[in-house]
This record gives C-alpha cells, sequence and structure tokens, in this order.
C-alpha cells in the first residue's frame, strides 16, 4: 500500500460501524482463532464484509495479540508489524517517563504507534511527530485506548523539520529498519549525530536505542542506560547532560532496580548509594561456592566489578563477566548458582562426571569458552534426577566446566580445588 492517504482511509474503516463490529467479534475469539480458524472465518467473514475490512481487521487481531506482553490495552490499540516491533513496552515507556516529570512540553520525536507518548501525556503536554501518516493516526488512536488524547499535538512532519519552540525536553526514538532492510547496530534514521545534536536546541534529551550500542558512542558527560526486563535486555538510552544521573546505568524492571557509576564515581542501586574504592579493588580467583551470571543490563553497561565490589566478589578470569563468592548473596543484578564441581574443561570425561553428581538434564551456558551446545546436548544422555547448569567458560584464560544447581536446589559441598 504505497499512497499513505490510502493506507488511512482504509484504517479510518475500521471505526465504521461495521469495522467495530467485526473487531468485536474478533476480539471475543481471542487466542482461539488459529491459523486454520482464521482461514475458515476469513472466507465467511468476506461474504458478510468488505475484502479489504477483513484483511486489515484479521491483521489488527494478530497484532494485538502479539502486543499483549508490552501492553496492558492491547486488545483495544492498534498497530502495523513496524510500529509494534520498535514500540517500547508500556512498563519500559513509564519507567522512562520519569525522566521528564518536571517537564511541561515534552516533544516525542518518531513517535511511532505512540507507545511513548501515551506514557508522557500521562502528566505533560505532548508534542508527537511523525513523518507516516498512518502511525500518526494509530498514536492519536491508542491515546484515545488510555485517556490520554487531551494531551497530545500531532505534527506529520520529518523531525528535522520540526519546531522546538517551547519545548522543555525531547525523546527521539530513530528508525533502526528502513522499510526493505533493519540497520544494522548503531544505526538509525535519522543517524545518532543527529540525535545527539538535538541538545544544542533543547538541554534535556533522551535517544532511544538498540541494546547494541557501542559503550564508547555515547559523549563525554552523556549517560548511557541498558535497560532489561528480568534477564531479557531491551534497549538502551542516550540521556544528555542535563538529563543524566550517571555515566553508565543498569536497570532492572518491572522491580525498578538500578545499578549506576555516578560522575564521580559512587555506585548507586536503587535509593542506596555506597562509594567504592575502585575497579581496581576486584581479585582474579579460581571459582567460589556460588557463581553469579550478572544480568545482561549489567554486562552491557560495563558495571561488572562494579558489581562484585558491591556484593564482596571476585571474578574468575580478567575477560570473563561471571563472578564467585563463598557466602551466598541475594541481588537483583545477577542470578546466582550454587557449584557443586569445578574442574578444567574435559568433554570427553564430562558424562560420567555428570553421572556421578546424579545429573539428568541441564541447560548450558556458554561464555569464552567455543563449542556446539546442540551436539554436546546430544553426547551427554543423561538420565539421573537432579537438573543442572553446566557452564562452559574460561578460569585464568583456562578452559573450564562448572556444575551448577539453582540455589533452592539441595546441593553437595564442592570438591576441593
Amino acid at each position: 500500500m504505497a499512497d499513505p492517504r490510502e493506507a488511512v482511509a482504509r484504517f479510518e474503516a475500521l471505526f465504521s460501524p461495521q469495522g467495530q463490529e467485526l473487531l468485536g467479534w474478533l476480539s471475543q475469539q481471542g487466542a482461539a482463532l488459529g491459523i486454520d480458524a482464521e482461514l475458515r472465518a476469513g472466507a465467511e467473514l468476506r461474504a458478510r464484509y468488505p475484502a479489504d475490512l477483513v484483511v486489515d481487521a484479521l491483521a489488527q487481531h494478530e497484532l494485538r495479540l502479539r502486543a499483549q506482553p508490552k501492553f496492558g490495552r492491547a486488545g483495544d490499540m492498534f498497530f502495523t508489524r513496524a510500529g509494534l516491533e520498535q514500540a517500547s513496552s508500556e512498563l519500559v515507556a513509564r519507567h522512562r517517563a520519569h525522566r521528564y516529570a518536571d517537564a511541561a512540553r515534552v516533544a516525542d520525536l518518531c513517535c511511532g504507534i505512540g507507545g511513548d507518548a501515551i506514557s508522557l501525556a500521562r502528566g505533560h503536554r505532548v508534542l508527537a511527530v511523525d513523518r507516516d501518516a498512518l502511525h500518526m493516526r494509530m498514536a492519536r488512536a491508542n491515546a484515545e485506548v488510555y485517556g490520554v488524547a487531551g494531551n497530545l499535538d500531532e505534527a506529520e512532519a520529518d523531525v528535522r523539520d520540526v519546531d522546538l519552540t517551547g519545548v522543555q525536553a525531547v525523546f527521539i526514538d530513530p528508525a533502526r529498519r528502513t522499510p526493505r532492510r533493519r540497520l544494522r547496530a548503531g544505526d538509525s534514521e535519522p543517524p545518532l549525530g543527529w540525535c545527539l545534536g538535538l541538545a544544542e536546541r533543547v538541554d534535556r534529551v533522551g535517544i532511544k536505542a538498540a541494546p547494541g550500542l557501542p559503550r564508547e558512542a555515547a559523549p563525554q558527560g552523556w549517560e548511557l542506560e541498558f535497560v532489561a526486563v528480568g534477564r531479557d535486555l531491551k534497549e538502551a538510552v542516550v540521556w544528555s547532560p542535563a538529563q543524566a544521573t550517571a555515566s553508565r546505568r543498569a536497570t532492572i524492571l518491572p522491580e525498578g532496580y538500578t545499578l549506576a557509576r555516578a560522575q564521580d564515581g559512587r555506585v548507586k542501586v536503587a535509593a542506596a548509594e555506597v562509594r567504592t574504592a575502585g575497579v581496581g579493588a576486584v581479585q582474579v580467583r579460581p571459582p567460589g561456592e556460588f557463581l553469579f551470571d550478572p544480568n545482561p543490563a549489567v554486562t552491557r553497561a560495563g558495571l561488572v566489578q562494579e558489581l562484585a565490589l558491591m556484593i564482596g566478589a571476585w571474578q574468575i578470569d580478567e575477560q570473563i563477566a561471571f563472578l564467585c563468592t563463598d557466602v551466598v548473596t541475594h541481588t537483583p543484578f545477577a542470578r546466582v548458582l550454587r557449584v557443586i564441581d569445578s574442574a578444567p574443561w574435559d568433554q570427553k570425561r564430562l558424562p560420567a562426571r555428570l553421572r556421578a553428581l546424579d545429573i539428568g538434564a541441564v541447560d548450558i551456558r556458554r561464555r569464552g569458552l567455543a563449542g556446539d551446545v546442540d551436539q554436546l546436548h546430544r553426547q551427554l544422555r543423561l538420565s539421573g534426577s537432579r537438573r543442572a547448569t553446566l557452564v562452559m567458560t574460561r578460569v585464568s584464560d583456562r578452559p573450564w566446566g562448572l556444575v551448577c544447581l539453582d540455589i533452592d536446589q539441595p546441593g553437595d559441598a564442592a570438591p576441593p580445588r
């Protein structure tokens, strides 16, 4: 559908009495309308409704189901495939909106289907800008679903041409894919360099980026935040100096924990702060009784050593992000495992080692050591009663294997090392 006006006109048909009736019927079917049933229903529906309306309604039904993990009101919202893929989840958008709490008017550039604009519009006047006419119309409709459309000012335009007079703060989510291809990590449209330049016009700027963004892409004085939901790393955000409260930050939602290196060298955890002696204080030693696998947000933010200092841990290799202690410590920033076996990597003897430990199933975690995980799974042929995590890694630059249990499982004392 090349003509954007035609796309908007077709979208408007979904608000007609027939469109609303059709969307309502599909909503009642829910996820029970599988592929086969959808094909049968589509044929029947085309006998009662215009073909284009059926196609568009079925597409919205599928996208609404896909959007449920992202949005609490997904069943009433509107999406395109690209718009849903790029949109931040409601949880992440609400977290980010706190940074703009005292800004009276915020610009949401490249607003897409309105995921961030909705969260920002809960307490601010929002200028929502996108050059895609269909996305702009969807952003308005989605803001109406959340009851915040009254705070939304829309501008269908290229963000490069928008007048930001009267705007106190800016959020921009530049496109990371074109209609034909996904852009490389770190690339976007508009480019990151242009986005960074917004700070010359408006002091307070937040730029959403892919989680693979190199840390060096954030200029001196800017904050680079990596956001994860649980252990699923979602995105990076680059904050201008006027918005920055740290140099690097790892945020883990939904609990809202944050680990950050402040400009003055302090480390922050949630509302608490501790001053560290510097990252050079972290030792490198053989594995201990407990293994800590840092959250991906922590590793991407480069805060593994800060985490080690915070929990009294050491590294098992200078280049590997695993940490160890001899006393169990609970932290929201890492998965904690009990080490029940630790030895140089020997794949031939591995099955016998696991059988001796009564291991019947393993999750394999590989970091710093090459190997075919699928082939290893096939070779093990285990039959024990316990499930373990097999860690393929390096210890002091030597190939190493660790057999670990979740800390809520009964564990054996680790053998002497």
